[in-house]
């Protein structure tokens, strides 16, 4: 299985309007195409043949199925297997098993259920599985609430958690994890706090619903030039140094070296992208 390298803005797209395709594409890094809640139950069929009919970079492209066991499944994955798509998304992903029938695909494991998050390690150590991300809005409803977010907006205790979970299940086993939705399109002050927070936290990319979304995303996950500069100071003093050392009043050890490289190889992928 190949490793997961895009984003870090991810866009989804609804798979029966093949009209949005190529605009989706061209804005952000990646593209969801949606077959799951983004399409009516009965316009899966004309979405599927959409999908066939008009294809896009498959290097730069997933496409969510729906759940397993649901009379969509199979013939998802009928289709897929037509294409050169080989990422898929897997809705409310929750066991080993669920991802068995999935083994040729490489996979993004959407964890939005109570049982999935629950068994985020396990679906994270999976051959097939490239990155995790998690959803809040059905993980909520899963448990019976109401919503995920305060009034406030940020996000509800059991939301932080699962959060946290996903995000430490893929980097044990050393997956990317992708953010979840930021819902409220006009928010560009929220979503960038929100994208920032995820950044620095240790995700790989965010998944957004809106075109307008992804240069606030890739602003909060490319390094600011400061932080490029300090970086690449520090790591030319450690280069001299032996051990431990002080930069600037501050005790620099392996894990602060880890972050200055970990902001290098972020803005040399902002350059390339």
């Amino acid at each position: 299985m190949q490793d997961f390298s895009m984003g870090p803005a991810i866009l989804f797209c609804p798979a029966d309007r093949p009209d949005r395709y190529a605009k989706a594409l061209e804005r952000a890094d990646a593209v969801i195409i949606d077959l799951e809640d983004a399409v009516a139950a009965d316009n899966k069929q004309a979405a599927r043949q959409a999908l066939l009919e008009n294809p896009l970079d498959p290097e730069r492209t997933i496409v969510r199925v729906n759940p397993v066991g649901t009379p969509d499944f199979a013939a998802d994955i009928a289709a897929i297997e037509q294409t050169k798509y080989r990422t898929i998304m897997l809705a409310k992903t929750e066991t080993l098993d669920d991802l068995a029938t999935v083994a040729d695909f490489n996979v993004v494991a959407l964890c939005e259920t109570a049982l999935g998050v629950l068994n985020a390690g396990q679906i994270a150590s999976s051959r097939n599985v490239v990155a995790l991300m998690w959803g809040a809005e059905d993980l909520v409803a899963s448990l019976g609430g109401a919503s995920s977010r305060h009034e406030s907006g940020g996000y509800r205790d059991v939301a932080l958690h699962a959060r946290s979970q996903v995000l430490l299940a893929a980097g044990a086993y050393r997956k990317v994890a992708i953010d979840s939705v930021y819902i409220n399109i006009p928010d560009h002050e929220g979503l960038l706090a929100e994208s920032i927070d995820a950044q620095a936290s240790g995700f790989g990319a965010k998944a957004s619903i809106h075109p307008g979304q992804m240069p606030v995303i890739r602003q909060a996950f490319s390094p600011s030039a400061e932080q490029v500069e300090r970086a690449t100071r520090i790591l030319a003093t450690a280069e001299v140094s032996a051990g431990v050392f002080t930069f600037e009043g501050q005790m620099v050890d392996e894990p602060l070296l880890r972050h200055a490289r970990a902001i290098l190889a972020r803005h040399r992928i902002s350059g390339i992208a």
